[in-house]
């Protein structure tokens, strides 16, 4: 089967991810969607992370009533920090019988050439790309094995999720309304010191 690994730290998961995930299947670039949450960014600081289990449950809410999505925890049990082409090649191993491609934004795209082996990661598992805002039409003819996608550009940040959360304002058209209510109910745990710029 053909996964598309949507990785990321979803602090927390929002409207934003769920269109472009529902975009990536319905176009047809993957089969089956992984919503792979990291425990820790290498380019973050971890101390501006919500707890990482409760990062995996906001996702396995919001993917409750869909198809083709599934949230995993793979990276939870590798060294840190982790990198892409560790994960991809690990989950390589573990499931053989799938082909694995990695789900990233056209912000990313444009400065894949600072990650960490990036070329193999093109050439060996292959890129699938959603438009962001500022890079709607980066299309790095540089590159082969990379797929664009369309997808709604909704401009929706973590950040200020959280900012909302600690001033005890609204976050219902921003978050699935399964993740608000459990944010909600946890808000208390997302005071000023727990933010930061982890989207």
């Amino acid at each position: 089967m053909k996964i598309a690994i949507f990785s990321g730290s979803f602090n927390p998961v929002h409207n934003g991810h769920m269109a472009i995930a529902r975009e990536v299947l319905a176009q047809g670039a993957a089969e089956e969607l992984w919503f792979l949450i990291s425990p820790q960014n290498p380019l973050k600081n971890e101390g501006d992370l919500i707890a990482e289990n409760e990062r995996l449950k906001m996702v396995e809410l919001a993917i409750e009533n869909e198809v083709g999505m599934k949230a995993s925890d793979f990276e939870f049990h590798l060294p840190r920090p982790t990198y892409a082409i560790r994960t991809l090649e690990r989950l390589k191993v573990t499931y053989p019988q799938h082909a694995f491609s990695l789900l990233i934004g056209g912000d990313n795209l444009a400065i894949i050439h600072k990650w960490i082996e990036y070329q193999q990661i093109i050439d060996e598992f292959g890129l699938i790309v959603y438009p962001r805002p500022g890079f709607e039409n980066n299309v790095n003819t540089q590159f082969s094995n990379i797929t664009f996608i369309s997808a709604p550009l909704i401009d929706i940040s973590a950040t200020e999720i959280r900012r909302r959360l600690a001033n005890g304002e609204s976050i219902s058209r921003m978050v699935p309304e399964r993740v608000a209510k459990f944010l909600e109910v946890a808000k208390w745990r997302f005071g000023e010191g727990a933010m930061g710029d982890c989207q």
